[in-house]
């Protein structure tokens, strides 16, 4: 009758723990790796087909859906201008992948954006033209510009340690932004991907790389056309760098093959640090901590203050496809 008993209250523990065990998944942040051995099947470059299929299978099981459309459906919606905001600081080597952005272009096009409604940018026209892009202005074709074409605001936009001038393709441009950074080491604020990559919405980020980049780079996310228009984080992973970045160094390179999707920034970049900390490790470097350049602005991000998503690893639901 004991032993009866106890499975009996066992079970009744297990019935009631389910629904909460659900419910503290469902309040995790999903962030989804899709990666692909063979995308350099043919050598040095991308298959284009194969990089097409792994995005799907990223944006399929990140939206748990049965088609890429459908999820694309779920980001944006009839008539918004959608904006790709890319890296492209490092030229052709480590800045966000052309063939990952036409792929992209082809699958919100397929969803029902037209091509006059997508625009590509980053800080400078020649940052754009390094990386490979071609810059184009025309008003009903995919649009690929650098801040210096439309400028600035004139009023700055204050949040906490940072004020600053917000990018008008951001502003007056975009209604909905889709954040594509790249997995990579920075030399002063540790690494660069989600968070930091909105760098590239203002006219000032040289002065907010002083103390590891902490609090400026949590700060300047949190200026509001920011934090309301950018609706997914898409991190190209295809190449990625442990070291010497936000250069192209060669050496310090590595084919992860992969591309990393979250909704939550914060997760999507302690997630890509721990990446390149193990990429470190398995190299025979030091941790980014020792070196005194741990990027604490995650943490930061992720604080009281700022709410911008969670740096805590039991509550990231990490996904790999």
């Amino acid at each position: 009758m004991h032993d009866r008993a106890t499975s009996r209250r066992d079970l009744l523990r297990a019935c009631l723990a389910a629904p909460l065990q659900a419910a503290a998944l469902q309040n995790k942040s999903r962030v989804v790796i899709a990666r692909d051995a063979r995308l350099r099947a043919s050598g040095s470059s991308v298959d284009s087909a194969r990089l097409l299929k792994m995005l799907d299978r990223a944006m399929q099981s990140f939206y748990d859906c049965d088609s890429p459309v459908q999820a694309w459906k779920r980001i944006v919606k009839p008539g918004e201008v959608v904006g790709l905001k890319v890296n492209c600081l490092a030229g052709r080597g480590i800045s966000t992948s052309v063939a990952f952005v036409e792929a992209l272009c082809e699958r919100l096009q397929q969803a029902g954006v037209p091509a006059k409604n997508i625009v590509i940018w980053d800080r400078l026209n020649r940052d754009l033209e390094s990386a490979g892009y071609r810059v184009a202005s025309h008003p009903d074709r995919i649009r690929c510009i650098g801040n210096d074409t439309l400028g600035y605001e004139d009023e700055l936009a204050v949040y906490g340690s940072a004020g600053s001038l917000l990018s008008t393709t951001l502003t007056r441009v975009c209604d909905a932004v889709l954040n594509l950074p790249v997995l990579k080491d920075h030399g002063i604020a540790g690494v660069t991907m989600a968070l930091k990559n909105m760098f590239g919405a203002i006219h000032n980020p040289n002065k907010y790389h002083v103390n590891v980049g902490d609090p400026y780079v949590a700060d300047v996310y949190m200026l509001p056309p920011i934090r309301q228009k950018v609706r997914l984080h898409i991190c190209d992973a295809i190449t990625a760098q442990y070291e010497g970045g936000p250069s192209y160094m060669p050496q310090w390179s590595w084919p992860y093959n992969g591309l990393i999707v979250a909704r939550d920034p914060v997760a999507l970049d302690y997630t890509g640090w721990q990446i390149i900390e193990q990429q470190r490790s398995e190299k025979g470097m030091k941790a980014l901590k020792e070196l005194r350049r741990e990027p604490a602005y995650i943490g930061t991000a992720a604080d009281a203050q700022h709410r911008l998503g969670t740096n805590d690893p039991r509550r990231i639901e990490r996904v790999e496809v």
